[in-house]
């Protein structure tokens, strides 16, 4: 009867509980009715959710007063609302409760339970021989679980997997499926007991220590819980999908959640951080890494968390230069087969690039997954892309939510060890009170047969004289005292219990049972021995369970980068005046000798030109200055790779650029030290210096990397290491050489000195660069022409003059465009406003002085203009075979493409020169003059 009434209080309370967290009741609301004429009236739209279900079929009518009529014998009147409102609870009570979710106690599920109990009953235990799981299965339906015969079948399959369970509850023969997700044999087939460890699960459960109730049709009773001498929710975790929540809980490591358990006996106030030192971690069964603690510590302090999970795998050498990576361990729940047909595909499809064979060598060892790469293949780059795109990574979501008092509650570590030592101590209070009641009637009858046996002769004679056995029964009650068990038990007493050696027994058995008395009730008074017990207990299953830790917990620092994934190359980086960006292989340019007349590089639309180039590594950092003097930056990788012909990717979706703002200065940086500046310089003439480090936390909205004056723009960027001199130069041809160090270095805000003076308002700066005693000068104007100028012909000034004559800018030339600082063995790319593209080398543009024309640089149509320009360091041992690489795609894209014969008004041959290339060279002319310039005073433009 009590446990009746408690059963119908947890369902009160968990049914409030459901409702209040999942479905909160609305206010009630009484239904408007309104007044019809007729009845056969349509309902009003606002009135229809709560329209009512009646057991009669007609539609009552209303009367004319508008009241309702009143209930008849037999209908009940319900609300559709709340009638759908109270099924879904009840149905959401039972998948809950009775299917879904574990019981923080025993860690198992109805279903589990059920199959443990049913076996035991069949006497199916580990000593004894298999049967067949069709008859296990039989006796869990028809007298514990009346669902479909599926479910308890895979349930068992499950309890057998030593890949789904880190301590299988079953041992099974035959067929049980595999971890390439092979289904098991049919029940038929397969065969079953229980296993060694899962009787510890349900040793002393027939001492009255868990409470039983009666099955589905009343016949027979079911335990609604198992004792659990074993801590199963934590070691073996647990699945499940109920309504409006779920548990995924990890399986763990024996010995370490034994560890904990007997830790949080030792000293209950210990908390999570501390019983982290001996409960790592999950243990999965099939072993694998797990990257980082975030997620562990997260699950153990909250419930929650999210666990990442990475295959373990080893790159091993092969002959003749050779490697091949082989894969030993996997993520929990990973199918091994599809696994290996994603990779297949991924090799297929190109997004992973170096497989020449995959295999799969795995046995009843255990796994091995072969994948041999192609020779030159980096195997690092292809594990960490493994990792990146296939199941070899992966994370587990952790949710600790169990039942706990028949309601779901999340749990963090310490709350489900106290939950199970509470449950052990509970058991135990019960055992000993049952060993304590079988003890005393025991020993109670002892006492009667001691009686007897001391008063031998007149018990025998009294029972002699008796009629019957009632009679003498009732003798021996009133002659010697004893009660109606004690009689009875003397009456069926054999005559060889009368023999001095059964004699000494008997006084024997009863002083032990005294003696056990005495200790059952000492631990019923006492909480320490009872610890006790639970600490011998757990020691002694660590000892015949405990094993080694499967999954390794490895450092965070171990975790994939993005960049781990990228093959570093050098590329080239285009950037045009409407605001498309990309990046294509260095190796796609080929040489030619100045004055070609280029490639196409690029296929613009009307109106735009490409305004910047320049040379980086995928790896590099690439910063993004701004005409408003703000910085964006990402890395080389994330500007999207395209076609030679193609425009790129607006600039605009990867830079959260304001609106009218417009990138005119990009750098390449590997890192953000201490020791380099950036030196930025503005059309107006100012300069500044700034610390690298200043910019190494940006934001997506970018940051203030100088301010500027109304009108004024920033012009270029220079990383330097503030110690080496500046050269600027405007657009009027002239150039002005003062050391860095006269421009002190700011802060990130500030906007900087006078660098230069101008020559009147259309005047501005085009550049600045680093003097190079070693290289020259290149300047080139507009219209294709330029000259490489020796520094010394350069006189050093202090900033802020007008600064000396670097070249002639007339109707031939055309304004200066771009400036910069070349050595003899480096390469040149140049880059029109119409997308033509020549590469030379630096050696073949004459040096001259300062005061000259300089030579033809590169052909230009009518109207076209040289846009960019960018600089290969000595490139040139390792460009040559990238040149004959590219020469012979290129080759092959002519001879396969009829489109490319419609080029050829737009794109000439790589190596042909103009007729008039000589004429050109021949009329170059060299004049020197010198021009006296007025030094300006410095003036420093203040700080904000």
């Amino acid at each position: 009867m009590a446990n009746e009434q408690d059963e119908n209080q947890s369902e009160s309370e968990m049914k409030k509980f459901y409702q209040t967290t999942l479905i909160p009741e609305e206010p009630d609301k009484e239904p408007e009715v309104e007044e019809q004429e007729n009845a056969s009236d349509p309902i009003p739209e606002e009135s229809a959710g709560n329209a009512e279900i009646t057991q009669s079929d007609p539609v009552p009518e209303e009367p004319e007063n508008g009241e309702p009529e009143p209930e008849r014998e037999g209908v009940t009147s319900i609300l559709i609302d709340d009638e759908m409102k109270r099924s879904y609870i009840n149905y959401a009570m039972s998948v809950i409760v009775g299917r879904a979710l574990p019981d923080a106690r025993d860690g198992l599920k109805p279903v589990h339970r059920r199959i443990l109990f049913a076996m035991k009953e069949a006497g199916i235990t580990h000593d004894k021989p298999y049967k067949k799981s069709a008859r296990v299965v039989g006796d869990v339906l028809g007298k514990y679980h009346p669902h479909g015969d599926s479910a308890v079948y895979d349930s068992i399959v499950r309890m057998v997997q030593e890949f789904s369970l880190r301590y299988p509850l079953i041992d099974g023969q035959g067929n049980f499926g595999s971890i390439d997700g092979d289904s098991a044999a049919a029940m038929r087939y397969t065969e079953v007991r229980m296993d060694r460890i899962a009787e510890e699960m349900l040793a002393d459960i027939d001492k009255e220590t868990v409470p039983f109730r009666p099955n589905y049709d009343g016949s027979l009773e079911e335990p609604e819980v198992l004792p659990a001498k074993l801590p199963n929710l934590l070691i073996n975790g647990s699945t499940g999908i109920a309504v409006g929540m779920a548990t995924n809980m990890a399986p763990h490591n024996i010995r370490e959640v034994i560890d904990g358990a007997l830790l949080l006996i030792d000293n209950p106030t210990a908390e999570v951080p501390e019983l982290m030192n001996v409960v790592k971690g999950p243990d999965f069964p099939t072993g694998a890494h797990i990257i980082g603690t975030a997620g562990t510590k997260s699950a153990y302090l909250t419930g929650r968390g999210s666990v990442k999970m990475r295959a373990v795998a080893d790159i091993q050498e092969l002959k003749k230069d050779r490697q091949q990576i082989i894969v030993t361990e996997l993520p929990y729940q990973v199918n091994k087969a599809r696994m290996i047909e994603n990779i297949a595909q991924l090799a297929r499809e190109k997004t992973i690039v170096g497989i020449s064979d995959l295999r799969d060598e795995s046995d009843r060892d255990g796994i091995r997954v072969v994948i041999e790469l192609s020779r030159g293949t980096n195997p690092k780059v292809i594990l960490n892309q493994l990792y990146k795109h296939t199941q070899m990574e992966t994370t587990f979501g952790i949710i600790n939510l169990a039942l706990v008092d028949g309601k779901p509650k999340e749990l963090n570590l310490k709350e489900l060890l106290e939950i199970y030592l509470e449950y052990r101590i509970e058991i135990i209070q019960k055992r000993t009170l049952y060993d304590l009641r079988k003890s005393e009637e025991r020993a109670h009858i002892l006492e009667g047969l001691r009686i007897a046996l001391d008063n031998i002769d007149a018990v025998v004679a009294l029972i002699r004289s008796s009629a019957n056995a009632d009679e003498a029964k009732q003798g021996l009650m009133e002659n010697f005292a004893l009660d109606e068990t004690q009689s009875k038990a003397i009456l069926d007493m054999r005559l060889q219990r009368l023999t001095g050696l059964e004699t000494r027994k008997v006084l024997e058995e009863l002083e032990g049972l005294i003696k056990q008395i005495g200790e059952l009730r000492k631990i019923l008074e006492s909480e320490e021995l009872k610890f006790e017990i639970v600490r011998n207990e757990l020691l002694g299953l660590r000892e015949k369970y405990g094993d080694a830790r499967r999954t390794k917990i490895v450092p965070a620092a171990a975790e994939v980068r993005e960049e781990d994934l990228i093959h570093q190359e050098e590329v080239v980086v285009t950037i045009t005046n409407g605001g498309y960006i990309k990046r294509l292989p260095l190796s796609t340019y080929t040489m030619q000798r100045r004055g070609g007349r280029g490639i196409i590089g690029m296929e613009m639309k009307e109106e735009d030109f490409v305004e910047n180039l320049f040379i980086a590594s995928t790896h590099d950092y690439i910063l993004f200055f701004t005409n408003r003097g703000r910085l964006y930056w990402q890395k080389v990788y994330e500007i999207p790779e395209g076609s030679r012909q193609s425009r790129g990717k607006a600039i605009v979706n990867l830079l959260e650029l304001q609106e009218g703002e417009m990138v005119n200065a990009m750098i390449p940086v590997k890192e953000f030290d201490e020791n380099h500046y950036l030196l930025m310089a503005t059309r107006a003439g100012t300069i500044k210096k700034t610390p690298l480090s200043e910019f190494r936390n940006p934001r997506k909205a970018g940051i203030i990397a100088v301010t500027l004056d109304e009108g004024d723009e920033l012009v270029k960027v220079l990383l330097t290491d503030g110690k080496k001199e500046v050269v600027m130069v405007s657009r009027k041809g002239k150039a002005i050489r003062f050391p860095e160090e006269d421009v002190r270095h700011m802060g990130r805000t500030a906007r900087g000195v006078r660098g230069m003076s101008l020559e009147g308002p259309d005047d501005e700066v085009v550049s600045v660069d680093l003097v190079d005693e070693t290289a020259t000068l290149l300047t080139v104007t507009e219209n294709g022409f330029g000259k490489r100028t020796e520094y010394s012909q350069y006189p050093a000034h202090r900033r802020g003059g007008k600064g000396v004559i670097t070249i002639v800018t007339n109707e031939r030339n055309g304004p200066v465009s771009r400036v910069r600082s070349v050595a003899e063995d480096d390469e040149l790319i140049f880059t029109s406003a119409e997308g033509i593209i020549i590469r030379i080398p630096a050696r073949e543009i004459s040096i001259q002085g300062r005061n000259t024309q300089g030579v033809r640089i590169i052909n230009l149509k009518s109207g076209d203009k040289v846009a960019g320009m960018a600089r290969i360091q000595n490139g040139k041992a390792e460009e040559e075979l990238k040149l004959k690489a590219s020469i012979a795609l290129q080759a092959a894209e002519t001879a396969s493409s009829g489109d490319e014969t419609d080029l050829q008004e737009d794109e000439a041959e790589d190596v042909e020169e103009p007729d008039e290339f000589e004429d050109l060279e021949a009329a170059d002319e060299e004049a020197e003059e010198t021009e006296d310039v007025d030094e300006a005073e410095t003036e420093d433009v203040e700080e904000d």
